[in-house]
């Protein structure tokens, strides 16, 4: 967060709806006043205390003294046509990027959880950079109070959030749980438990806490379902193979009853053939789930490519003869390396690095 090193203030988004009134209570407010500053921030979504007009000054002074309010600084902003716009954040140790994607008839919001990642996936960018550290609660709502700020000038507001940017959320389980919560909670930012998805590449154990511990939509990313392939793609598979994977992911059907989307990034001549194919069909016996596939976005320096129009129609076409549904989606913020796998803000020469031009051109396929 953009405040001086030596600033132990409490950031306000740190604090829940109920930590503010207990902290209001503390310092001898009435509750309607606590309730006034918990509506401006939640339900307003304003996210600076001289803009709260209902509150008394003496009240707006001590809040902007006891508490911080500073947001992180937007570095860069690179709209894409496709109607995303990538945005790279100051935080105190690395660059964080977050991705505003805009849709007919809503507006989402890929957050980052980490700066960096441990994971190292092979196929994806974030992954090249290396573990920094984690984000605060804070910090990661501090990216949809941004980009609330931002599209809020547009006639829209942000109404699904997606944990998919910078690092795995489930390696930062606290802070990526407690943002999710503040997002869903209906005494704050009310968003649908629908509309709030988590995405892991598959730590098992955490999956399973997450059952109780939150109401949200849940994504994992599988790109292959034999044990071979996926340590080769993602070397998690080593520590949480397949096997456990999938416990993990019955218990939490189990528990929840919801639908589990698997994400499957297709990538041409690795993972993508028919024994793939039935390879993934084995694994999903049991579940219910929808698989979304996904073309590789191509970037400079990755040694994959993304498969053939026809070998995606083939994948797909094997899914969906087994009753599995599989659309085929197409990422956008490709032109400006916003796409899936593409966030690796090191600088601002990563930044605005160009992906292939294969993946901005050849986005004629349409398949649902």
């Amino acid at each position: 967060m953009q405040t001086p090193a030596t600033d132990t203030r409490t950031h306000a988004l740190s604090l829940t709806p109920s930590g503010l009134l207990t902290l209001l209570n503390d310092w001898g407010e009435p509750g309607f006043r606590a309730r006034q500053l918990v509506d401006w921030l939640y339900s307003k979504r304003v996210f600076s205390v001289d803009a709260m007009s209902n509150l008394p000054a003496a009240l707006r002074l001590r809040l902007n003294r006891d508490l911080s309010w500073d947001l992180p600084q937007i570095i860069s902003r690179l709209n894409s046509s496709d109607g995303a716009s990538k945005l790279l954040l100051s935080s105190e140790r690395g660059l964080i990027e977050s991705v505003i994607l805009r849709y007919e008839g809503r507006t989402s919001l890929c957050v980052s959880s980490q700066v960096g990642c441990r994971l190292a996936c092979t196929f994806c960018q974030t992954g090249r950079l290396g573990f920094v550290r984690h984000l605060s609660t804070a910090e990661i709502l501090a990216q949809y109070a941004i980009a609330e700020q931002i599209v809020q000038t547009e006639g829209r507001r942000i109404s699904h959030v997606v944990f998919m940017g910078m690092g795995e959320p489930l390696d930062n389980y606290d802070n990526a749980v407690g943002a999710v919560n503040r997002l869903t909670g209906k005494d704050a930012f009310g968003l649908s438990v629908r509309n709030v998805t988590l995405s892991t590449s598959g730590l098992a154990p955490q999956i399973r806490s997450l059952a109780t511990d939150v109401r949200a939509a849940l994504a994992v990313s599988l790109h292959a379902a034999r044990d071979d392939l996926r340590t080769e793609l993602m070397p998690i598979n080593k520590r949480y193979p397949l096997a456990e994977l999938k416990a993990a992911l019955m218990h939490y059907q189990q528990v929840t009853g919801d639908k589990i989307t698997i994400e499957y990034i297709l990538i041409r001549d690795k993972n993508c053939g028919v024994r793939e194919a039935k390879d993934l069909v084995r694994f999903l016996h049991g579940l219910r789930a929808k698989v979304n596939l996904i073309p590789f976005n191509s970037h400079p320096g990755m040694p994959f490519d993304r498969p053939s129009d026809e070998d995606i129609r083939t994948f797909q076409s094997y899914l969906a003869e087994r009753s599995i549904p599989a659309p085929v989606r197409y990422s956008k913020g490709l032109e400006v390396s916003a796409a899936c796998g593409q966030l690796a803000a090191k600088n601002l020469e990563t930044l605005t690095a160009i992906p292939k031009r294969n993946d901005v051109l050849n986005r004629n396929l349409i398949l649902s």
